[in-house]
């Protein structure tokens, strides 16, 4: 869950106001106090929390709070707009206007910078891009092949000169070798720091000069709450970046680096990134991120994600299947597998407004149930996964033993299958009756 103590703690003190019908100065200024432990606690600035208390509650003794019929609600708006501002006030896009555009990758070792290199091209290419990689650290071990090994899984190409030549010169061919090759997007993977070293600093500031890039994006790990900000702010007095990514957002971060690099340095945050799969980073929308951190949820992420998870033609296939009574296991585990592509089921359920952390530590979803479900389909023959009804109780001993689960397991999943079934056949039922009951009506309408 993004920032899941941050939110906690600034859902419960705003909830208590929610519920009051007249709010006075008093209850402003208690809710006010724990809103500035809760962002001191997530390591936001102290000059930034000391601003926005002052905005906050300056705008809720207004009469647009006091003279409202929801006072609660209004502030908690309030809350939610100066939240969003200090994020930033809308999406930071990516200047695609120079061919190739060239984007210069940077920040310490261990925030991830590689395999975010890696997840920016696999986006961009579904975005009708065509990348290259290009590796620039020569000085890690192993790092040229963990981006090799990150561009194979994204099918994306790597150019490399191996570890010998100057990074400088890396940068330079690599841009050379997009140009010939059709690469409308490079992404130069560069030298990480244990800290903000002076020697590694000149190097990213001579690739700069050599390639002129489009963009300087810092990797941040989010989870280092203001040391990233002290980061970034190193980063940009250096090489005026263009704006950065946050990683390791799936963690319990303090939050402190999103609620802050804006309003400190004015770099905007472009992308976040959450987990170890190469397809979990998304565009970062401060207005989107306010919202979640409050548990108003994120409905325009969660279409979004589901726009790109499902497959339109396989989706008009199924309806058409559900109608016909036709559903198969072939269908269902590619319903699953769709599903999983939307990300974890914790997350997704995070964006629906109105489903707090309260409400989400109540719904117990074991992830690991879906792959219990895709082994026992697995283990099953064409035959019987089209017509499940033939699996007896010799079948189901070796469905059982191939995909490592008990026989209650697979009699569980075939008895939820077959009430599925009855449920679309009984829908179907009730459609072709509506149809019967409009024909039969005496009026036009």
């Amino acid at each position: 869950m993004v920032f899941e103590s941050l939110s906690d703690k600034l859902q419960n003190t705003l909830s208590a106001l929610r519920g009051k019908g007249k709010l006075s100065e008093k209850d402003i200024d208690v809710a006010m106090r724990e809103v500035k432990l809760a962002l001191l606690e997530a390591d936001v600035n102290f000059k930034v929390v000391k601003d926005f208390i002052k905005t906050v509650k300056e705008r809720s003794l207004g009469s647009e709070v006091l003279d409202s019929l929801t006072p609660g609600q209004q502030v908690i708006k309030i809350v939610n707009e100066e939240l969003t501002k200090l994020m930033g006030t809308g999406e930071a896009k990516i200047d695609y206007s120079k061919k190739p555009t060239i984007i210069m990758m940077c920040g310490l070792q261990g925030a991830g910078k590689t395999t975010t290199s890696g997840k920016l091209a696999n986006m961009m290419k579904k975005n009708g891009k065509r990348p290259l990689l290009v590796a620039c650290d020569v000085y890690r071990p192993a790092a040229i092949k963990q981006l090799q090994v990150v561009g194979d899984s994204v099918d994306v190409p790597v150019f490399s000169m191996g570890d010998k030549i100057s990074p400088v010169d890396i940068a330079k061919a690599g841009v050379e070798h997009a140009k010939r090759n059709g690469n409308d997007v490079v992404l130069i993977d560069t030298a990480g720091r244990l800290h903000v070293d002076e020697n590694l600093m000149e190097e990213l500031i001579e690739i700069n000069n050599e390639v002129n890039p489009s963009e300087i994006l810092l990797v941040l790990d989010a989870m280092t709450g203001q040391d990233a900000v002290n980061v970034a702010a190193s980063f940009d007095e250096k090489l005026s970046l263009t704006g950065a990514i946050l990683t390791k957002l799936d963690g319990d971060a303090r939050g402190g680096a999103a609620l802050s690099i804006r309003t400190v340095t004015d770099v905007p945050i472009k992308f976040i990134a959450m987990g170890e799969k190469l397809d979990q980073i998304e565009v970062f929308h401060p207005d989107r991120m306010a919202s979640r951190i409050l548990g108003m949820g994120d409905v325009l992420s969660l279409i979004e994600k589901a726009q790109e998870a499902v497959d339109e033609d396989k989706a008009k296939e199924l309806e058409k299947k559900l109608r016909e009574q036709s559903f198969t296991f072939d269908d269902f585990l590619d319903q699953l597998e769709q599903m999983k592509n939307l990300g974890p089921i914790e997350d997704i359920l995070g964006m629906i407004p109105g489903m707090d952390n309260k409400m989400l530590k109540n719904i117990n979803v074991d992830e690991k149930e879906f792959d219990k479900v895709e082994a026992i389909i697995k283990s099953m023959t064409k035959a019987e996964r089209q017509k499940p009804e033939i699996i007896d109780m010799s079948r189901r001993k070796r469905i059982a033993a191939g995909s490592g689960t008990s026989q209650a397991d697979v009699n569980k999943l075939l008895k939820q299958f077959k009430d599925l079934r009855k449920m679309m056949k009984q829908f179907g039922n009730m459609g072709k009756s509506m149809k019967k009951r409009k024909f039969k009506m005496p009026f036009p309408f």
